[in-house]
C-alpha cells in the first residue's frame, strides 16, 4: 500500500505544505498562559458531547491533545475567513498572534496522561472503507492509526466524533457559501471524489478507533 501510494504521498506533502504554511515558528506558546485565555473556547468544547447547531446539528470537535500547530494553523484559518463559521471567526478575530500560540500549546498539553501505554493497533475496517479510504489516500498525512499526521500541522483524527468529521469534510467540498466553508484546495479536491454516504461510512470508521483526541470536561465559569 506504502509503494503503490507513494507518488500521490509526494504531491500532497508538497500540496499540503503550500496550504499549510508552518504556523507561528517565530511564537513560541506557553500552555499555562493559555490556561487564561481559553474562557471563550470552554463553553463548548469543555462539555463532553456539546452539540452546534450550525449548519446542521453536530457534536462539537474534540481538541484537547490536539497538535498545537494544528490548532494554530485553524485559529489563523478562522482569523482570515479561508474557515467561515460564524462563531468561530468571531472568536479568532480577537486573538492576536501570541494568543494563538498560547492556547494552541495549552490544548495540546490538555488531558495529556504522562506514561500514558501506547495506542493499539486499530481495527481493520470493511473492504468497503478500507477501499474509500486508499481512493483518498487519507493515511498518507494523517499517518498511522490516523493519530501520527506526518506533520504536526495537519490534524489528528482517530476517535474524533463522527458527526463532526462528516460536517468537516463537506465544509471542504461545499465552500461557496459566505458563512459555510474551508478554502483548503488540497481537501477539497479529495473530498469531491465521494458522495455523502461515502464521506459518512469513513467519518464512522475513523471515530471508531482509539485515538488521543478528548473533549476535558470544565466549568463554563472561572
Amino acid at each position: 500500500m506504502k509503494k503503490a501510494l507513494s507518488p500521490m504521498f509526494a504531491a500532497l506533502t508538497l500540496a499540503m505544505a503550500a496550504v499549510f504554511p508552518a504556523q507561528a515558528q517565530g511564537t513560541a506558546g506557553d500552555a499555562k498562559a493559555g490556561a487564561g485565555k481559553v474562557a471563550m473556547c470552554i463553553g463548548c468544547h469543555g462539555i463532553q458531547g456539546y452539540q452546534s447547531s450550525f449548519p446542521e446539528v453536530y457534536k462539537v470537535p474534540k481538541i484537547s491533545g490536539q497538535n498545537a500547530k494544528y490548532i494554530g494553523a485553524v485559529l489563523e484559518g478562522y482569523k482570515k475567513g479561508d474557515r467561515k463559521h460564524p462563531s468561530m471567526r468571531g472568536i479568532a478575530s480577537t486573538l492576536t498572534e501570541q494568543d494563538i500560540a498560547d492556547v494552541a500549546a495549552y490544548y495540546e498539553q490538555s488531558g495529556r496522561v504522562e506514561g500514558a501505554s501506547p495506542l493499539p493497533a486499530p481495527r481493520a475496517p470493511s473492504a468497503q472503507v478500507a477501499q474509500l479510504l486508499q481512493k483518498g489516500a487519507c493515511i498518507s498525512c494523517h499517518g498511522d492509526n490516523f493519530s501520527k499526521p506526518i506533520d504536526p500541522s495537519y490534524p489528528k483524527i482517530a476517535g474524533q466524533y463522527s458527526d463532526y468529521l462528516f460536517v468537516a469534510l463537506k465544509a471542504y467540498r461545499d465552500n461557496s457559501h459566505h458563512t459555510w466553508g474551508r478554502a483548503n484546495p488540497v481537501m477539497a479536491g479529495m473530498v469531491k471524489q465521494f458522495s455523502n454516504a461515502e464521506l459518512k461510512a469513513m467519518s464512522n470508521y475513523i471515530s471508531s478507533l482509539d485515538g488521543e483526541l478528548k473533549t476535558v470536561p470544565q466549568s463554563r465559569f472561572r
